[in-house]
């Protein structure tokens, strides 16, 4: 039955333990309490089906739609739903104790009082997403840690404000300079914000700064570091809110906002600081940084 599209379907109480559903469409079915156990759901579409107390232990869920379902008291022990669509989706009360969530796009979803016990949620973006009381123990949060719980008479019950405060990932390429300090190219914030440190002059590959009397051609250097940095993380310049300029003399102004314009559209270009310093690192012309939201 794979590729059926099924929108709307009434399947209530259903035995469909085993069944391949590869790629099928259930736009908006209802499936309450339906047997899934052991079937193939992967890159099927079930957005905004109801799956309320659904049996999903064993099944499929790899790449599938499930943006605005109701799982509410969802059976999902075990399940993989690595890079599943989880979107605005209520996974209240559900059981996803043991689940594999890596890479999910859980953003604004409602995981109040779920059961996410050695939970995988490595790289999964969380953004939005409330953890009333869900228990959390010994889950892998998004940055790849073992949560812990503070110590408090329910050390199992998790706030959304201790779950964000982990979900901090660093981004790192080699096809733009390494840090020379204690600092990295980037840091994600919440899958979201990305925080990408200041980038002056130096080639990634001779690791030295270049054109040190060439400030345009410093700006282009340092735009490609910018770019790679930004497409290790998943982000083009358009994602960009934020950039901050450094310049050794405003005099270069008018050469360096030359440079920055081939990049930014004038009607769509982030918000900008540029500020004169006495001196920036390795003695170049100039160093920019930016936030992007992914």
């Amino acid at each position: 039955m794979s590729n059926v599209k099924l929108n709307y379907a009434t399947l209530n109480n259903a035995n469909l333990s085993r069944i391949n559903l590869r790629s099928a469409t259930l736009y908006a079915a209802n499936l309450y309490e339906t047997n899934f156990t052991q079937a193939d759901l992967s890159n099927a579409s079930l957005k905004n089906t109801n799956l309320q107390k659904a049996k999903l232990r064993g099944a499929t869920l790899e790449k599938c739609n499930l943006s605005e379902a109701n799982l509410t008291e969802a059976d999902l022990v075990g399940v993989y739903l690595g890079e599943t669509n989880l979107r605005q989706a209520c996974l209240e009360k559900a059981n996803l104790e043991r689940a594999s969530l890596k890479g999910a796009n859980l953003t604004k979803t409602n995981l109040n009082n779920a059961n996410l016990k050695k939970a995988d949620l490595t790289n999964a973006n969380i953004y939005g997403a409330t953890f009333e009381n869900a228990d959390l123990t010994g889950a892998i949060m998004p940055d790849g840690e073992i949560y812990q719980a503070q110590i408090k008479s329910h050390q199992s019950q998790a706030s959304y404000s201790q779950v964000v405060s982990m979900t901090r990932k660093v981004i790192k390429t080699d096809n733009a300079p390494a840090p020379v300090g204690p600092y990295n190219q980037a840091v994600m914030a919440s899958g979201q914000m990305l925080f990408v440190a200041g980038q002056i002059a130096i080639d990634p590959r001779a690791g030295n700064v270049v054109y040190t009397d060439d400030v345009t051609k410093q700006t282009e250097r340092v735009m490609t570091n910018l770019e790679a940095i930004l497409t290790e993380a998943g982000a083009k310049f358009e994602n960009v809110v934020k950039t901050t300029v450094f310049l050794k003399d405003m005099g270069d102004f008018a050469a360096v906002n030359a440079v920055y314009a081939k990049y930014f559209d004038e009607a769509t270009a982030p918000a900008r600081a540029c500020v004169e310093v006495s001196r920036l690192p390795k003695d170049v012309l100039v160093e920019i940084e930016c936030i992007a939201m992914v």
